[in-house]
């Protein structure tokens, strides 16, 4: 097989060249980092998983409407995506207090918000990912008004979709981050949700006894991430047979 050029790696996937022109190869790693990656180890399956778990979950969302970068999954650890230029901003939606807002606001974890909250941050590991205002974004160019309000109703409309979906399971979404970016269809440039959606950016928390399910397993070294992961995927009906993650290449 012909080696294929990379062109981005992140802290918890690789982006290569696609096999066509306007697609990109999403290749899932088993690596976990947090705080910015000044906490870091290998779980060994991880990646297998959530492209199992985001692979669903963006394919239910092409269902509702939602535009996505999502084509096809092909292997156990890669998928093929769209070309996308991506807005430099993680779009945070909190349905009940837990992490970064509960410290800023002094609120107790798992009080749930008396509305849903959307937050903005800046993409820039340099300057610690901070939180901006819609103002910020447009003054600088990373998003036109229109790009935020599409961006905001897109957003919404998953948070809606995601937790009936998973309420249907007995888990409760806690909180979740989205990336959106611009990816070109036909003449036209439009908005269409990026990167992925599993436990490594959405807090999941089980309904009766509030376990956590995702990656502040990790954050908080209480151990049993893989296991986690695997809850989520067993409950959503898509657990694979090689969950442990040896067989990559099938």
């Amino acid at each position: 097989m012909a080696r294929r050029r990379q062109l981005y790696e992140g802290k918890a996937k690789i982006l290569f060249e696609g096999p066509e022109p306007g697609t990109v190869v999403q290749y899932f790693k088993d690596d976990a980092t947090a705080g910015n990656g000044a906490k870091s180890a290998v779980i060994t399956g991880k990646g297998v998983l959530n492209n199992r778990i985001s692979e669903y979950l963006m394919l239910r969302l092409q269902e509702i409407g939602i535009p996505t970068h999502f084509i096809r999954r092909i292997n156990m650890r890669e998928q093929l995506v769209k070309e996308v230029e991506i807005i430099p901003l993680e779009v945070v939606l909190r349905n009940i207090s837990a992490g970064s807002i509960a410290k800023r606001f002094g609120l107790e974890e798992g009080e749930r918000l008396p509305r849903t909250v959307v937050e903005f941050y800046y993409k820039n590991d340099d300057l610690g990912d901070p939180l901006v205002s819609e103002d910020h974004i447009i003054a600088f160019g990373w998003a036109t008004p229109h790009d935020l309000e599409e961006i905001t109703a897109h957003a919404m409309r998953v948070n809606d979709f995601l937790c009936g979906l998973f309420t249907g399971i007995g888990i409760q979404l806690v909180d979740f981050k989205l990336e959106f970016g611009r990816a070109w269809d036909g003449d036209d440039m439009t908005i269409v949700l990026a990167d992925e959606i599993s436990p490594d950016n959405c807090r999941l928390w089980d309904s009766q006894t509030r376990e956590k399910l995702d990656k502040d397993r990790f954050r908080r070294d209480m151990g049993g991430v893989k296991e986690a992961y695997q809850e989520v995927a067993r409950r959503l009906g898509i657990l694979p047979e090689e969950a442990n993650g040896t067989d990559t290449d099938q």
